[in-house]
């Protein structure tokens, strides 16, 4: 399997022979599996105070017989716990307390502190990410995971080194990927009610470029990862438009598979 390798202005230069492990069978059931426990093993645990909403001397419930004490027999209150603000004799004055359904109490089904986790073993997870990397060379799946991308005719990319100058690197990506193409990662807000529901803005992914150990490379806008540190979750869903260093290649086919 051969692929274009690209200058560093972003012209064709010569063939480069690709690694068996873009020959990799795409497996996306395997690869949703272990993105899923990925995501559920990096989830922040949350959980309130144990003691929040307990913190009072309220406990139990209001008592409804004839002649007993602190009992509200035929007062047509509820049996809710209540705590005592004052006491003249035998009338109270008492707000409800403790329970979910009252001001300042409990919640009623808070997280808990408990993560079941959610494995994955390690031949699943080296197909998984096999299969993720795989995607990026398939013109299928690029084409089903970018609206804009109509057809593809070769992929995956591959250029000589990274420029140096950002603006470089900008001009040499759009002379490499087709036109409409999310090069950039852009953020904008959204619209409608999600703006008052924690998701004012909303992004692209653009593309990224993965790069060998030793290289060095940073631009606004876009991801730059090293090809032996990249996630699941940044080539997830399949079809990723991924740009490759040719020393991120010579290394992946030094990998084990």
């Amino acid at each position: 399997m051969k692929a274009q390798l690209y200058d560093k202005t972003g012209k064709e230069k010569s063939k480069i022979d690709l690694p068996k492990i873009f020959e990799t069978k795409i497996r996306p059931d395997i690869v949703s599996k272990y993105f899923e426990s990925e995501k559920f093993i990096l989830m922040q645990p949350r959980a309130p105070d144990p003691e929040a909403g307990r913190k009072h001397s309220a406990s139990g419930t209001i008592s409804h017989k004839r002649h007993d004490w602190k009992g509200h027999y035929g007062r047509g209150i509820s049996r809710v716990p209540r705590k005592t603000m004052w006491r003249r004799g035998t009338q109270f004055y008492w707000i409800g307390a403790e329970v979910a359904g009252t001001r300042g109490g409990r919640k009623a089904h808070a997280p808990k502190l408990i993560k079941k986790l959610r494995k994955t073993n390690k031949n699943e997870m080296r197909l998984a990410i096999n299969s993720a990397l795989a995607s990026t060379a398939s013109p299928k799946h690029i084409a089903e995971r970018y609206e804009t991308i109509e057809k593809i005719e070769q992929a995956p990319f591959v250029i000589e080194s990274i420029p140096e100058k950002t603006g470089d690197l900008i001009k040499a990506i759009k002379n490499i990927f087709p036109k409409n193409t999310p090069i950039i990662r852009k953020k904008s807000v959204r619209a409608g009610k999600g703006k008052a529901r924690g998701r004012k803005y909303k992004s692209n992914a653009g593309v990224l470029i993965l790069t060998a150990k030793g290289e060095m490379a940073k631009a606004k806008g876009i991801d730059i990862r090293k090809v032996n540190e990249v996630s699941i979750a940044e080539l997830y869903p399949l079809g990723r438009l991924t740009l490759f260093t040719k020393k991120a290649i010579e290394e992946l086919g030094g990998k084990i598979e």
